[in-house]
């Protein structure tokens, strides 16, 4: 029988059974100390019991921070995961532990992040952040008996699909305003995301030594491609005016094609559009003009796929044999 003791203000119920760790838990009732001891005893006497007081003694913060130390130095992309982080170790479920959160909790959390105007896709994924956290306390830092309050709470899949395109006059515009910058790598940087469909981080990681430009194609080494919607062909065609775009560009002592920083290039084209009045447009729309693009010169769903990446184009499965380089350079 569990022993159920009075200290000052509070209830202090015990468990010691022969085959168990010592259990222990202060209550404010007598009535909560007594319904926390039957619930492990009923436990105990079924063979099912697994120690909670892990979880009942780590709070959210803590885990997070753990998991920032073990789990999220392991990624491709840490830095996504500390960003995520360092919100949610500024939210009030931070503080509480990880054996009193419920799915209620994160439901709360989900409807007052998307009324407060934040993109379902956004919210999906702190929650999924979260999520695994508590799998990994779960199946390895020895909180087998915590539950995962995220697994019954609805997500929003955050698929708002975007179909913006550069509309007439836009591409001057930009073009002209963009080779005004101070920063001379933006307008280049400009082509050769429409000319190639590379994601901004892929496009500045571009080297010279991975360039051949008599074959008109860039081969990408395989530490630098991804899978899924995230890939990079290993060999990425090259059309005539991306030729002619890198041909015009000056060499780069270390090597970079792109000689600058990421956030410098997004800094100008913020304030580009800004500047000229084009609302709705994103770097990464350039990918959609890209693979648009292609489509339109006759590419079919198979072909686009194998140049940009995606693992699938449209209801097309990519095609898993190399694109046939002299095929494809002159589009």
């Amino acid at each position: 029988m569990a022993s159920i003791t009075k200290r000052g203000r509070f209830w202090r119920a015990q468990i010691i059974r022969r085959g168990y760790p010592p259990q222990y838990r202060t209550f404010d009732s007598r009535s909560e100390a007594e319904a926390w001891a039957r619930v492990l005893e009923a436990e105990m006497d079924r063979g099912i019991f697994v120690s909670r007081a892990e979880a009942e003694r780590t709070t959210l913060a803590e885990a997070l921070k753990r998991y920032e130390r073990e789990i999220s130095v392991g990624k491709a992309h840490p830095a996504q995961d500390n960003q995520r982080i360092r919100h949610w170790l500024r939210q009030p479920l931070a503080h509480h532990f990880l054996a009193n959160l419920r799915g209620a909790d994160f439901a709360k959390y989900r409807d007052e992040r998307l009324a407060a105007g934040r993109a379902a896709n956004t919210v999906r994924l702190e929650l999924a952040l979260v999520s695994h956290l508590f799998e990994i306390c779960r199946k390895e830092w020895g909180m087998e008996g915590l539950m995962n309050p995220l697994k019954n709470i609805r997500k929003r899949s955050g698929s708002n699909e975007r179909d913006r395109r550069l509309r007439e006059g836009e591409y001057d515009q930009l073009a002209e305003a963009l080779s005004k910058s101070d920063n001379p790598w933006v307008r280049p940087a400009f082509d050769l995301a429409i000319e190639t469909s590379l994601r901004q981080g892929m496009l500045i990681a571009l080297r010279w030594d991975w360039i051949d430009l008599s074959r008109q194609v860039i081969w990408v080494p395989a530490e630098f491609r991804r899978h899924g919607n995230k890939g990079v062909p290993p060999a990425l065609p090259l059309s005539l005016k991306a030729v002619s775009v890198l041909r015009s560009m000056p060499r780069s002592t270390d090597g970079r094609v792109f000689p600058t920083t990421q956030n410098s290039i997004v800094c100008v084209w913020k304030k580009t559009l800004k500047r000229l009045g084009i609302v709705g447009l994103r770097w990464h729309d350039l990918r959609h003009e890209a693979a648009s693009r292609l489509f339109e010169k006759g590419l079919n769903p198979m072909e686009v796929a194998s140049i940009t990446g995606h693992k699938r184009a449209g209801s097309a499965r990519l095609n898993t044999q190399q694109p046939e380089i002299s095929g494809l350079a002159a589009v």
